[in-house]
């Protein structure tokens, strides 16, 4: 487990974080002006906040991935997308992003 504001070790992508990218999906195509017929998660990290922010790679084809930051709040219903950062490959390490 991370230490509070930090990120924390990299991870496999489990079905949970999946899930936590298919519902933000929506959002990230708008965002990013695309439609994705691959959208897997990857690898993730986390940063403890008021709730927990996912940094995740996902993978969406043609060896092309994007990050994600995911805000899961503690009281809060669902996942909130926070950021995107596109143009990344699969060896792109995730790292903190505002």
């Amino acid at each position: 487990m991370p230490k509070p504001g930090g990120l924390g070790e990299l991870e496999d992508a489990t079905p949970e974080v999946q899930q936590m990218c298919d519902q933000v999906k929506p959002e990230v195509e708008e965002q990013q002006r695309k439609k994705y017929t691959k959208f897997k998660a990857l690898k993730y990290k986390t940063q403890m906040v008021a709730g927990t922010i996912h940094y995740v790679k996902v993978s969406v084809g043609n060896g092309k991935c994007i990050h994600l930051q995911i805000l899961v709040p503690l009281d809060g219903p669902k996942p909130m997308l926070l950021g995107t950062q596109p143009e990344k490959t699969e060896d792109d390490e995730i790292e903190y992003f505002p």
